[in-house]
């Protein structure tokens, strides 16, 4: 017996010098003892095709003409304009109470409409509240985004939502929830049943980087690492989280640097350039459905409007400071000089069309004012396919209450 202990111990003795811990299996040994700090690991880069005058960097594929082409191109220019025009008019209205919330994307057009482009149309969508856009791209009408700020008949949602909640089973975009970061989770649930599926959709799933801080974040990222979902996490970075500076929020290397933590593949890339954001967003796309793996990309860009119109952001930023960006850093400026270059666009055209748009706009939402609420029985409705006895009961009650 004792010779038998001493084998194993021998034995034991022998596999310590090649044993690895299931927490980190190929971490090498060393003898040296190392802080890594995290001012030690080099910036990650930021991908670009264009810089801020529309003017290609060198060596860079010119995506714009060799895989958009001239059509598309404009197509894009103009859906960032309706875009811009629908956000100005809206929180104009916001501000005449006509609406009672609204949220603008001035300044990230080229990050949302980017993404939306490089996607098919029948990926699934969980957006956070700044990504109308993509419904816009994929053909909604602004009947259809005014409804809903009116809360009217004609709004899909009945007029449950506050502003800004939009959502369309027809186009693959979950209704918008405020409530932060509550979607990434729900995206990678949707990605899980999809892969159990077969399905050649793919999830992508919008947050800022304030989103990022929650802890919905990493139990998702986390999940779609471990059981290789194909996700892709697209964080807008504006700078902001409504008044807390990035630079009061992390220390590390931003949102990309972390997903690679997590073991996902992560790219940094220039959000108002809507190039680099189409071919990344495609690249990402397309790792992913082939690996059955998420990806997470960081598109940098700047948020040059308030975070809504509850906010103030004078309060925490200089004008000097959004100034800058809203004339350095424009996305929408920065297609326009690139058009412009090719003589795709006519700058004269523009305000023509934006005058259009602009029109369309405030015809709609004349529309949307004018058009009845629904009634309140119709809260009791789409709570359950038949109503139990007990909702009934309720229904009556406030019915008669209200006849009172």
């Amino acid at each position: 017996m004792l010779r038998s202990t001493r084998h194993i111990t021998r034995h034991a003795a022998r596999a310590l010098v090649t044993i690895r811990y299931p927490g980190a299996a190929t971490a090498p040994y060393t003898s040296s003892l190392n802080l890594e700090h995290a001012e030690a690991v080099p910036p990650m880069s930021c991908f670009r095709i264009m810089n801020e005058r529309g003017k290609l960097l060198p060596g860079a594929v010119d995506y714009g003409a060799e895989v958009v082409g001239k059509e598309k191109a404009v197509d894009l220019f103009k859906c960032m304009l309706r875009l811009n025009e629908m956000d100005v008019t809206l929180l104009q209205a916001q501000r005449q109470g006509r609406i009672a919330f609204y949220m603008s994307t001035f300044g990230e057009e080229a990050a949302v409409i980017g993404s939306a482009a490089a996607l098919r149309d029948d990926d699934t969508i969980f957006a956070q509240y700044r990504e109308h856009g993509v419904l816009l791209y994929r053909g909604m009408n602004y009947d259809f985004f005014c409804n809903q700020c009116c809360g009217n008949v004609l709004d899909s949602a009945k007029g449950r939502q506050m502003p800004m909640h939009f959502g369309s089973n027809e186009k693959h975009f979950h209704t918008i929830s405020s409530p932060l970061a509550t979607q990434i989770p729900h995206a990678v649930g949707a990605a899980y049943s999809l892969k159990m599926q077969g399905s050649k959709q793919a999830v992508a799933v919008f947050f800022g980087e304030g989103a990022a801080s929650e802890g919905d974040f990493a139990a998702a990222i986390n999940m779609a690492a471990v059981m290789d979902l194909g996700v892709l996490f697209l964080c807008r970075n504006n700078g902001y989280a409504i008044s807390t500076r990035s630079t009061e929020q992390y220390r590390g290397d931003g949102i990309a640097r972390r997903a690679v933590g997590y073991g996902v593949a992560a790219l940094r890339v220039d959000g108002n350039d809507i190039w680099a954001t189409m071919r990344a967003v495609e690249e990402a796309r397309k790792f992913s459905k082939e690996n059955d793996k998420p990806a997470l990309l960081e598109l940098m860009t700047y948020r040059t409007s308030h975070h809504s119109t509850s906010d103030d952001s004078a309060r925490y930023r200089s004008e000097d400071e959004m100034s800058m960006y809203a004339q350095s850093a424009s996305p929408i400026d920065r297609l326009r000089k690139y058009l412009v270059a090719r003589q795709w666009w006519d700058v004269g055209e523009e305000e023509e069309f934006r005058n259009e748009q602009r029109q369309q706009v405030i015809n709609a939402l004349t529309k949307a004012e004018t058009a009845p609420k629904p009634g309140v029985d119709t809260m009791f409705d789409d709570v359950y396919a038949c109503k139990p006895a007990h909702l009934v009961a309720q229904e009556k009650e406030v019915t008669e209450r209200l006849r009172k």
